[in-house]
């Protein structure tokens, strides 16, 4: 006897139908929900998207995807499909993805790209240029609107979308922290501490004309500045005994915005074995604080500088120290990045981003929560006291080394 077969009725087709449709609708949702973790989703139209409004004329998203893609991210056809209903004809898109694109047709050709790297940072030029777009798109018409989007939708378009609100007179803080509340549902919106502290340099370059609605501020943007990275220093490591570095800088690349970090120098930072010490004598490097000029006196009491000893000082034999000096000092220009490596090949720890002219002494130090991507196994290396050191030369040529021949040999450098 064999087992007999029908075929399902109408009936059943139609169940059947239906329970896929649902199948699909919900894994769909759960995995965005699950992708899109604490950040806040709008429900339009029957459309659920990744996408919240920052101000009434910035809204930030993630990535307007297709394909198999679309299973997690926007829907590209969604998206276009809200705001042709809600801003038709009045929205213009900021793509700040490098890893990937789509047409532009698909949004009436109202796309602009402004690539940099995931977890990373944009030049400073790229920034203004930016601001610049969407102030001059949002001027042409009160009902315009700037829709920003990376991959994810949150910490290259919230450094972004910041730097435009810093460009329109709030403050740094003022910026992180409206985002973060429009943007999350835990606070947390540009959480990478380097993106941050772009924010914060993009502020600083900026001066307000003074009076109400006087328009867009100055733009006083550094010039390519240079600095001798000259010592590698990392405080209260446990559990380690080296770890690799790669040094990087942002490069230019003719008729293209993207600028790509390119390597220029790589080592190890080893233990500091008690007793060691690379010169004869100490050296100290005299550092001005911000808002002092050589050459005029100070109103203080006492000489308002720093002063950094580059030599191996008892108080770190106090907790494990790993260190590497250059020979020959590395000059660094520009945006820099350093990654730590528990291994050359793999097994990134965690790494940190600056811009050399924001350099105000001789000295760079970073905490556990100025570091960025700090994972789990970065984590457990680090003691309580963890500190990164970046020892600088003097910031300009003309302060050069001097060296005498007493006993108690020092040299003297002006770092503004």
């Amino acid at each position: 006897m064999g087992l007999k077969s029908s075929r399902p009725g109408p009936g059943k087709v139609e169940g059947i139908c239906f329970q896929h449709h649902l199948v699909s609708y919900l894994s769909k949702n759960y995995l965005r929900n699950l992708v899109s973790k604490q950040r806040r989703r709008m429900l339009v139209d029957g459309y659920d998207l990744d996408m919240s409004y920052i101000t009434d004329r910035l809204l930030a998203m993630s990535f307007p995807a297709e394909r198999m893609r679309a299973m997690y991210r926007n829907p590209l056809w969604q998206v276009k499909s809200v705001l042709d209903m809600r801003h038709q004809g009045k929205y213009k898109i900021y793509n700040l993805c490098i890893e990937e694109n789509y047409d532009p047709s698909h949004f009436h050709g109202r796309v602009e790209t402004y690539p940099f790297d995931d977890n990373h940072v944009p030049p400073l030029q790229m920034i203004k240029i930016f601001c610049e777009s969407v102030y001059s798109w949002l001027s042409c018409d009160p009902r315009n609107i700037a829709v920003v989007h990376c991959m994810a939708g949150k910490g290259r378009t919230g450094l972004m979308v910041c730097a435009y609100l810093v460009y329109t007179g709030m403050s740094a803080d003022e910026a992180l922290q409206l985002y973060a509340d429009r943007r999350t549902t835990n606070n947390e919106g540009v959480s990478i501490p380097s993106q941050r502290r772009y924010v914060g340099y993009w502020e600083d370059v900026l001066s307000f004309p003074q009076g109400i609605n006087q328009g867009v501020p100055n733009v006083n943007l550094p010039k390519p500045w240079s600095r001798e990275l000259r010592r590698i220093r990392l405080h209260d490591l446990v559990y380690t005994d080296s770890i690799f570095f790669v040094v990087s800088e942002l490069q230019e690349i003719p008729n293209q915005l993207y600028r790509p970090f390119i390597e220029v120098s790589r080592g190890c930072c080893r233990q500091i074995k008690k007793g060691h010490q690379r010169s004869h004598s100490p050296r100290y490097y005299l550092s001005f604080i911000k808002g002092d000029e050589e050459g005029k006196e100070s109103v203080l009491e006492e000489p308002h500088v720093v002063v950094q000893m580059d030599t191996e000082n008892p108080i770190i034999y106090q907790k494990p120290c790993l260190d590497h000096y250059f020979d020959k000092p590395l000059l660094v220009t520009g945006d820099v990045r350093v990654i730590f490596y528990q291994k050359m090949f793999g097994g990134r720890l965690f790494y940190c981003c600056f811009n050399a002219a924001f350099i105000r002494n001789g000295l760079l130090q970073f905490a556990v929560g100025d570091m960025d991507k700090v994972g789990k196994k970065g984590r457990s290396i680090c003691g309580p006291a963890f500190c990164l050191e970046l020892l600088f030369g003097p910031a300009n040529a003309k302060h050069s080394s001097c060296t005498t021949s007493n006993d108690d040999d020092v040299e003297s450098e002006d770092l503004f």
